[in-house]
């Protein structure tokens, strides 16, 4: 890097603090700019000066066609355009926001390829979101919200099963804001972020929770209880988490879009990385080679090891993350690690405490793409424009969910350390306002984007980017939820294309054997069932305890952890003895994958939800 980030800042050196940033006002930059130097004495010793990520400018309409394939819906143009049956049941999902965040994308590429001239079926916006509301007898053109809610009461579907009783949040985006039953401070995961900022933009609470400076003026944010429980990152199968992934891209993109913040994924152009070492190496690369290692391993053994190693000692010692180890040291220990992590035959005793935490910066510096990914460390930063701290916090969720797995988790084990560091706090001086300052540069200055990204927003973005860094800190447990409003969109996707399946099988069919052939496979599957649970009772599969089966009475009160806490009371000498926290309920199938629960989910109230599931207690390894 060319810049000089030692020079020194001027007294009284004007800072923009419009937005978010007022609530740094109180705050000395000191310690940012303090790291900022220490990052460029470091890169001033390494002479292996690599070359940096080249972030591609987009063509017109590029960008737009690139957020439809990112979002799942790539069969809405070009050559696939025709065959977009899968798009139609995701579409008919969407909130009035998602929709037009969508049609804002697809009539821009649209206009691309017809200036482009290209030979590929192009439809028409308008036609693509008539399709999926003509079967439902209205469409959406924007004078009123597409209601997608599935909560009817009815307790069997035309086809004779149970039906679900869950709603998408999406007709309440009606209801008028100052009628929602939640204070300032609580978390609305039921109705979607861009309806609640749609509602709440003409309002006279529109301004809530703004402002405020030091670490007690964070707002004390929380999540209500949720009857049917919380689902968080890591609850659900994978081919539903691929869903969660693009409904929360048109989400975050419907958010911004409502609060005027222009939201770019940026694109890096490849570039040769090393395929083998610490420092500088890909996080799938390294995972790759550490699986070998350690089977199953999710984080960086080094980024690990370098945690253990800050911990051993003490996380009371004065200065902890802010005081660096000396450059040319930290050089040394670099080399010295490369060469001899792997081989188990480095000697850790040399590492003090300040070159382990400075090593522990350089790792995350080091990574040839940013921790918070090309994509979205702009996205990242941008959320400190944004208007209000909860509007703030739900965009740092949605691009949470939006990382790859390996950097979400490797995020998620820096935040719980750094909070860590923060519970010492009256001994190591280091509250969650030093913290924010250190860390700050590390993860949002990449070296990657040259000079040009960070010198002429570095002044600008340093105090907005240490405020988010607080609140990826601070609210870290709230960022790691899934909003209920994404998984009840989820259900009533896969509910929708259970439906498109079974259309599409009594199409392919005589209509009097697929009459014959149902009603005969009902028989033989309702009768047993029938016979064996009765209304109002669950069966519970738990074939690794003791206990493998066992009717379950459902009450008001009857919670996933009472469940989980009666098969672990079966004893037997013949079983592994498991305990509480290694095995959880799970409900599987229905309008589900596979859903893991907390143990304050009402069971009730989650059977009501999806009547078709069943109940399996496993551990989260198995």
């Amino acid at each position: 890097m060319n810049h000089d980030h030692s020079k020194k800042i001027p007294d009284g050196a004007s800072f923009d603090r419009s937005g978010s940033q007022d609530s740094l006002d109180e705050l000395s930059m000191d310690d940012y700019w303090k790291e900022l130097e220490n990052i460029h004495e470091t890169r001033g010793n390494n002479h292996e000066e690599r070359a940096a990520l080249v972030v591609k400018e987009p063509d017109e309409g590029e960008l737009e066609e690139e957020w439809l394939k990112e979002a799942g819906l790539s069969n809405l143009f070009g050559e696939s355009s025709g065959d977009s049956l899968e798009s139609m049941v995701f579409l008919s999902t969407l909130t009035r926001t998602q929709k037009a965040a969508v049609e804002k994308r697809v009539e821009t590429v649209t206009q691309t390829m017809r200036k482009k001239n290209k030979q590929h079926q192009i439809p028409d916006v308008r036609d693509i979101f008539r399709v999926q509301n003509d079967s439902k007898g209205k469409v959406c053109d924007g004078s009123e919200p597409s209601t997608v809610r599935t909560s009817e009461n009815k307790s069997e579907t035309q086809d004779g099963t149970k039906g679900p009783n869950f709603s998408l949040g999406m007709d309440e985006q009606k209801t008028p804001a100052e009628d929602m039953p939640f204070s300032d401070t609580d978390i609305n995961l039921e109705i979607s972020f861009a309806e609640q900022a749609a509602n709440l933009k003409d309002s006279s609470i529109g301004k809530m929770c703004k402002g405020g400076g030091g670490d007690t003026l964070l707002p004390n944010f929380r999540l209500p209880k949720d009857k049917t429980g919380t689902t968080r990152i890591g609850d659900l199968a994978p081919q539903d988490m691929k869903k969660v992934y693009s409904l929360a891209l048109i989400e975050l993109t419907a958010l911004y879009d409502i609060l005027g913040t222009e939201f770019k994924q940026q694109k890096a152009v490849k570039i040769k990385t090393k395929d083998s070492g610490l420092f500088g190496v890909p996080l799938s690369v390294l995972l790759e080679q550490d699986q070998k290692k350690v089977p199953g391993t999710k984080i960086p053994l080094i980024f690990q090891k370098l945690i253990a190693q800050i911990e051993e000692a003490t996380l009371e010692t004065e200065g902890l993350l802010r005081i660096p180890g000396v450059a040319t040291r930290i050089k040394s220990l670099c080399q010295e690690l490369e060469a001899k992590f792997y081989e188990g035959t480095f000697n850790w005793e040399n590492v003090k405490q300040h070159d382990a935490a400075s090593l522990l910066k350089l790792f995350i510096r080091e990574l040839p793409q940013p921790l918070l990914t090309v994509e979205y460390l702009k996205a990242f930063q941008d959320v400190q424009n944004l208007p209000t701290k909860k509007q703030q916090l739900q965009a740092l969720n949605l691009l949470v969910l939006l990382l790859p797995e390996a950097n979400r988790d490797t995020l998620k084990v820096l935040l719980e350390f750094l909070q860590r560091v923060i519970d010492h706090r009256d001994k190591n001086k280091m509250t969650l306002k030093n913290v924010a300052m250190v860390m700050a540069p590390n993860l949002f200055t990449f070296h990657g984007f040259g000079s040009k990204t960070i010198e002429q927003s570095e002044f600008v973005m340093a105090a907005g980017t240490a405020n988010v860094m607080r609140f990826m800190i601070q609210y870290q447990k709230l960022l790691w939820t899934i909003p209920k409003f994404i998984v009840n969109q989820v259900r009533k996707q896969n509910t929708e294309s259970q439906k498109k399946e079974k259309k599409d099988k009594s199409m392919k069919k005589l209509l009097k054997k697929m009459a014959y052939d149902r009603e005969k496979h009902e028989k033989q599957e309702k009768t047993p069932n029938d016979a064996d649970v009765p209304q109002g009772v669950i069966r519970v599969q738990a074939p690794h305890l003791s206990k493998v089966s066992m009717a379950i009475q459902l009450t008001e009160e009857l919670k996933a952890g009472d469940v989980v806490a009666r098969f672990l009371s079966q004893k037997s000498g013949n079983v592994q003895t498991l305990k509480k926290e290694e095995v959880f309920l799970y409900e599987i199938g229905g309008n589900i994958g596979e859903r893991c629960l907390d143990d304050d989910t009402y069971m009730k109230d989650l059977y009501q939800l999806n009547p078709n599931a069943e109940w399996v207690i496993k551990s989260k390894q198995s």
